[in-house]
């Protein structure tokens, strides 16, 4: 009766919970429809071309992205760029490595083994740019950044195997730039920030990127703020996981071999035990 009593209270607890969070200043970020999500999910190549069209033209003035090689970006899985767009987007880029005769930093163009620089020598530097605050490099950045869904969310995302939220994050701060109240004091208003003051101004804007044409002679894709929005965080976050294709196509593999060596010790199982049970059975 008191376990009864108690399992109880926590589900009025609970539920009494959720309005409050929903009624909370700080609204809670839009779950969006990823290509990528799920166990079979995969990424867009097209949406990832324009990705990182996005980034190379307006996020790289301010972020790097250490951890990402130029080759992944004609590997299989990722944006599947030919090896001569990529080798000519490396070149773009000046890398600083070794020093001459002087003693002296050389700079080179950039090489397919080469990661994406920084546009920053150091953080120190990025902070005095930037106001104070060094930006974050983006590499891993939708896996750093987060929100709590509350209930019942985190129950029913262990059943739909959902992880996008640092996806549904950035996405939503990038379209969360509104006019300030009359009050604001700081850089920039968002409402999903929390706080509400950020630091970076809005970075993207209707119209501001133009997008390949089709064959009707339009976009391939919306030029707003939600498309761009979303295509640079597709790109982000194969950035911070470009072998995710591989992994859920080598897991599916792993979950069917499983599967079947079940099968088979529960077949091998029963053959010996029903000997056993024969043997006991005539013996008495």
């Amino acid at each position: 009766m008191k376990h009864t009593v108690f399992l109880a209270g926590a589900l009025v607890a609970l539920l009494g919970a959720a309005p409050a969070f929903a009624e909370s200043e700080q609204p809670t970020p839009p779950q969006m429809s990823w290509s990528f999500s799920g166990p079979f999910g995969k990424f867009d190549r097209d949406q990832l071309q324009r990705g990182l069209k996005i980034y190379r033209e307006s996020c790289q003035t301010c972020h790097g992205m250490k951890y990402l090689a130029f080759r992944s970006l004609s590997e299989p899985g990722g944006p599947e760029l030919s090896e001569k767009e990529m080798t000519a987007i490396a070149a773009e880029y000046t890398i600083k490595g070794g020093l001459d005769d002087k003693g002296e930093p050389m700079e080179r163009p950039g090489k397919p083994a080469d990661h994406f620089p920084s546009p920053f020598p150091n953080d120190l530097a990025a902070a005095y740019a930037n106001g104070g605050k060094a930006p974050p490099d983006l590499s891993l950045i939708t896996r750093a950044r987060t929100y709590e869904r509350g209930f019942p969310y985190f129950i029913t995302d262990m059943f739909t195997q959902y992880s996008e939220n640092g996806q549904d994050y950035i996405h939503a701060l990038l379209t969360g730039y509104e006019t300030p109240p009359d009050d604001f004091t700081g850089t920039a208003y968002n409402k999903y920030f929390l706080g509400n003051a950020i630091a970076m101004p809005q970075p993207i804007f209707d119209d501001q990127f133009d997008y390949p044409k089709g064959a009707d002679g339009n976009p391939v894709a919306p030029q707003t703020v939600d498309q761009y929005a979303k295509d640079v965080t597709a790109f982000l976050s194969w950035a911070a996981d470009p072998h995710l294709e591989a992994r859920k196509r080598l897991g599916f593999y792993v979950i069917m071999y499983l599967i079947l060596l079940t099968g088979l010790l529960y077949l091998v199982k029963n053959k010996l035990w029903r000997r056993a049970y024969e043997e006991a059975k005539r013996l008495g």
